[in-house]
């Protein structure tokens, strides 16, 4: 049963991995989706491709969250292409796992535009747009609330402040009807991080269940929080990571 029919959707970074499997879902949902990305052309007319196929309305958009203009102007293209604009996911993000020292400023400035300010300024740019009703729904981490080894003092900062940003969404904005929420996964099984790579067995021993997630497990939980079902969730931390924090 559609549960999004007739809403519109953007979801950051949605060409690939848990963006993509986001998009997907929510079309399959019955939503119209945008969704932005930064390289990898052919990779976002295959998702554009599939979404199609469902029924639904696709618009990718070629734009970089590290950009302050293309981070709220996303916002601004899909509502205006869509009509409307009901749902962010604000998914994009990067990350540098190196030791403390080693850090550059340059990685600082990155990690921090992309993961922090370009999810401020996606949020800032659709409260403006949505009416009552709305989602703001934003991917953070599992490190929020356990790193479990050194190498990710920038990434689980970045992802740590969001935890602010979405509790302060929540309050800001609940007198309108939107909502805000974060869902933090643990190991997922990613081109970024694949779940026969290198460092996998160690990630998945950290899990309870012993294993990766997969991008879809993460995108039930989204869609759960974009849907009807959760017209009363906000504020909330949505933990998605195999008993990571357990």
């Amino acid at each position: 049963m559609s549960t999004m029919n007739g809403k519109a959707v953007l979801v950051t970074g949605g060409s690939r991995g848990i963006g993509a499997a986001t998009a997907l879902r929510l079309a399959q949902e019955g939503a119209d989706v945008a969704f932005t990305y930064v390289a990898g052309e052919e990779r976002a007319k295959e998702v554009a491709a599939r979404i199609e196929a469902a029924g639904r309305k696709a618009l990718p958009l070629r734009a970089d969250a590290a950009d302050a203009g293309d981070a709220s102007g996303a916002v601004e293209w899909a509502a205006d292409a869509l009509g409307r604009l009901d749902v962010l996911v604000n998914n994009a993000g990067v990350g540098v796992i190196a030791p403390l020292g080693s850090l550059a400023l340059a990685d600082v400035d990155r990690v921090l535009a992309v993961n922090v300010r370009g999810a401020f300024l996606a949020a800032q740019a659709a409260a403006a747009r949505m009416e009552r009703g709305g989602r703001i729904i934003t991917i953070g981490s599992c490190m929020t609330a356990r790193v479990p080894g050194p190498g990710g003092t920038l990434y689980a900062m970045s992802k740590a402040a969001l935890t602010g940003l979405n509790r302060a969404l929540a309050r800001e904005l609940g007198e309108r009807g939107i909502t805000a929420n974060i869902v933090h996964p643990g190991p997922v099984d990613t081109d970024m991080n694949p779940a026969d790579g290198p460092y996998a067995a160690d990630q998945a021993s950290l899990t309870a269940l012993g294993r990766f997630g997969t991008a879809d497990e993460i995108a039930t939980a989204v869609a759960f929080l974009a849907g009807p079902g959760a017209a009363y969730v906000t504020g909330t931390e949505f933990s998605v990571d195999g008993g990571h924090a357990a």
